[in-house]
């Protein structure tokens, strides 16, 4: 049977490749009597809700209005909720009704957003590496893709100068995001505001992902709706996976420029309804209630961090130290470069032989070979547990 051609360029994603891998584990660890899994390849936080937010949900499921379609109209009270926040986060006003989109979750915002802004062959500048769905909504909507290399060497920040100014005058859109993931660097205001200005100078849309904003683990996380020109040129995206632990609700929105998102909503008129009611009231008792929720993760994670990267180094792991929560950013071990292990090997070397799901870097881009994401989502026994099987690997005959 044929397929799209688009399939092609696209190619396998990896958190799917890694999950055929972990299920492939778990099937093996029943039979063989193994060591479970220890999933460490999704950001997909092992904490609780918040529980009004659960409480409000729950309440809501039961109103025959929660089980019906929610067009637009019906998002009006989230939309103000979102404004009401960003006004008391940032200190901006936001417009509600012209100025924010409801999601279903950042990703799929980052993804329809080419498909609104582009025409095919147009050019588009995403980092390298990257968050596989900025790369992949550019593809599918026949981006001309270019990407900006990012490197330890610079601290894994893009430079900007890179590009000359023709170049920055052919592009249409850039789709990047700071604390950027898989990096685990925060970056700064300064970034922002320098990308911001090249849209506007250059007339280029600007599309910054920021699920990670409130959990910075070294200073503030910076915001593209605190640099001027997101009015005429920018557009931001928010999630409540990350900060509220709600990644498997599948919620997010938006805040842009008014024409972004009148055309970010028509192509979401065509593909999908908005979330739940239900769903959307819970999103309101986050932003209202629970606004300080993500403040109280950032002690639980950075303890995370501080105590693997301190177990790996004296395991003989190359751990840089994270700045956000969720995530180490790490290059494959000597020992397994020396087996010839490439990351994509690696990550399935580890889960195979001992039972840890890790995240090639490859994955994120070529920018990305060499390295391995690992997300700090278990208790920190489990995570203890999953640095002695991994320092395991490196001493067993292989």
């Amino acid at each position: 049977m044929q397929t799209s051609d688009r399939l092609k360029t696209l190619g396998g994603g990896v958190f799917a490749r890694t999950d055929q891998r972990k299920q492939a584990y778990r099937l093996e660890a029943e039979t063989h009597d193994q060591c479970p899994l220890i999933d460490l390849s999704l950001g997909s936080s092992d904490l609780p809700p918040p529980q009004p937010v659960l409480d409000a949900m729950s309440a809501a499921l039961h109103e025959l209005s929660s089980s019906a379609y929610c067009l637009n109209a019906g998002t009006a009270p989230f939309q103000q909720a979102v404004a009401d926040w960003c006004s008391a986060r940032f200190g901006v006003d936001v417009d509600p009704q012209s100025q924010v989109q409801l999601l279903v979750g950042s990703q799929e915002g980052t993804a329809h957003l080419p498909l609104a802004v582009l025409n095919h062959g147009d050019p588009a500048l995403v980092l390298d590496p990257c968050y596989p769905s900025h790369l992949g909504g550019l593809l599918l909507a026949g981006a001309d893709v270019q990407k900006l290399a990012l490197s330890p060497d610079h601290g894994w920040m893009p430079d900007l100068s890179m590009l000359s100014g023709p170049a920055w005058d052919r592009l249409k859109l850039f789709v990047f995001g700071y604390p950027h993931n898989p990096t685990a660097q925060v970056g700064d205001q300064r970034l922002l505001d320098a990308v911001m200005d090249r849209g506007v100078t250059h007339d280029l849309v600007i599309a910054h992902d920021n699920p990670y904003v409130d959990l910075s683990l070294t200073g503030e996380a910076p915001s593209l709706l605190l640099s001027a020109g997101w009015k005429e040129r920018g557009i931001e995206f928010f999630s409540f996976s990350k900060g509220w632990c709600l990644g498997g609700i599948r919620l997010g929105f938006a805040v842009g420029a008014a024409p972004l998102i009148e055309a970010l909503r028509q192509v979401k008129s065509v593909i999908d309804f908005n979330q739940s009611l239900a769903l959307q009231r819970g999103a309101i008792t986050a932003l209202r209630e629970c606004s300080d929720w993500p403040a109280g993760l950032r002690p639980i994670y950075q303890d995370r961090r501080d105590r693997v990267m301190a177990a790996l180094q004296r395991k003989g792991w190359s751990v840089p130290r994270a700045e956000m929560a969720l995530y180490l950013w790490m290059p494959v071990p000597d020992w397994a470069s020396a087996r010839g292990w490439d990351d994509e090997r690696c990550a399935a070397e580890l889960l195979h032989r001992c039972g840890v799901a890790l995240t090639p870097g490859s994955g994120f881009g070529d920018g990305g070979r060499g390295w391995l994401r690992m997300a700090l989502v278990q208790p920190v026994d489990v995570l203890m547990d999953a640095v002695d099987r991994l320092a395991g690997c490196r001493d067993a005959s292989l």
